[in-house]
C-alpha cells in the first residue's frame, strides 16, 4: 500500500472556542486568543479558524499584528475568518453585513487569511435567485481587491441556496474566480447528497475549503439544535467520513480539511482535549479512506 501524506487540518473556529456558541447570547469564546492558537498547534493543526465577535475582541486588546506574530510562531499557516451573511440586502441588515465585511477584509491581509466563510442565512425574506448571484459576485469581486478568497457554505435550514448541489450551481453560475465553495460534510449529509456524485458536481477551482464532522442518520431536536450540539468526533457517527474523503479527493482538493466539531459535550472539555480527540477522529477517517483508495488502485 502507498501511504498518502498526512494532511493538513484546520480547526473551524467552534472546535476550539470552548464552552460558547453561536445564536444562545454572547458569542465570544471565553479562552484567550494565544491560549487557543497555542492549544490548536499542540494538538497537531496547521490552520486556524476566528470569527469576527472574537476577531475583533483580539484587535481591541492585542492588536491584529500580535495576533499574525502568535500565528506565525505557532506554526499556524491557514487561517480562516467567519461569517458574513446579509450581502445581498438592503438597509439596516446590509449596513450590519458590512460592517462585518470591513472588519474582516481589514484584519485579512494581516492575517494572511486564506478565505472568510459566507452564507445565505434564512431570515425570511425572499430573495430572487438573480440577485443573491448579482450580490455575490459584487462580494467576491471586493474580497478579491481585499486579498481573501470568498467561500460559500450552503445550510439545509435556508431556503435560499439549500443544498450542496444547489450551492456547486450557484457559485458555477456566477462563475467568479474570487468566489467558491465550503464543501462540508454535515450539510451535505443532512441534505441528502450522494457523496458519489461530488467529483461531478464541482470543478477543483470551485472548491475553496472543505469541513469534517461526523453525526447521526436522525436530526435531533430542531435542525439548529442538531448542527451546534450533536456533531462527534469523525467516525463515531453515521455520517460516513472516509467516503466523502475519498469523493472529495477525487475532485482534486489539495488545501486544508477543516474540522469543525460543535457539541454540548465538546463544550464541557479542556480546548486541548476536545481539539486532540477531533483530530483523532479524523486521522482515523483518512485512513480509511487511504485503504479504500489502495485497493482501488487510486493511491
Amino acid at each position: 500500500m502507498i501511504n498518502s501524506p498526512r494532511p493538513e487540518l484546520l480547526a473551524a473556529c467552534w472546535t476550539s472556542a470552548g464552552n460558547v456558541m453561536p445564536a444562545r447570547g454572547l458569542d465570544l469564546s471565553p479562552i484567550p486568543i494565544r491560549e487557543r492558537i497555542e492549544a490548536v498547534a499542540r494538538t497537531g493543526y496547521t490552520g486556524f479558524g476566528l470569527t469576527r465577535p472574537d476577531l475583533v475582541a483580539a484587535r481591541e486588546t492585542v492588536g491584529l499584528g500580535e495576533v499574525a506574530k502568535m500565528l506565525a510562531d505557532n506554526g499556524i499557516t491557514h487561517v480562516q475568518l467567519e461569517w458574513i451573511t446579509n450581502w445581498w440586502t438592503t438597509g439596516d441588515a446590509r449596513a450590519a453585513s458590512d460592517e462585518v465585511r470591513r472588519d474582516l477584509f481589514e484584519a485579512a491581509p494581516i492575517l494572511g487569511v486564506d478565505n472568510i466563510k459566507v452564507g445565505a442565512d434564512d431570515d425570511g425574506v425572499p430573495v430572487s435567485r438573480d440577485l443573491l448571484c448579482e450580490q455575490f459576485d459584487a462580494l467576491a469581486t471586493d474580497g478579491a481587491a481585499a486579498g481573501v478568497k470568498i467561500a460559500f457554505e450552503n445550510t439545509p435550514f435556508s431556503h435560499h441556496v439549500k443544498t450542496t448541489e444547489q450551492a456547486a450551481q450557484f457559485v458555477q453560475d456566477v462563475d467568479n474566480p474570487n468566489g467558491g465553495l465550503i464543501l462540508d460534510i454535515w450539510h451535505a449529509f443532512r441534505g441528502g447528497t450522494d457523496y458519489d456524485t461530488l467529483p461531478q458536481l464541482v470543478p477543483s477551482r470551485f472548491v475553496f475549503g472543505v469541513e469534517l464532522d461526523d453525526g447521526w442518520s436522525t436530526v435531533r431536536g430542531t435542525d439548529l439544535e442538531d448542527t451546534f450540539d450533536n456533531r462527534v468526533p469523525c467516525g463515531e457517527g453515521e455520517f460516513d467520513v472516509p467516503k466523502f474523503i475519498h469523493a472529495v479527493r477525487r475532485i482534486g482538493f489539495d488545501g486544508p480539511w477543516g474540522v469543525e466539531h460543535m457539541s454540548q459535550e465538546f463544550r464541557q472539555l479542556p480546548v486541548v482535549d476536545a481539539l486532540t480527540r477531533a483530530r483523532g477522529g479524523v486521522l482515523q477517517c483518512f485512513e480509511i479512506a487511504d485503504a479504500v483508495a489502495a485497493k482501488q488502485g487510486n493511491t
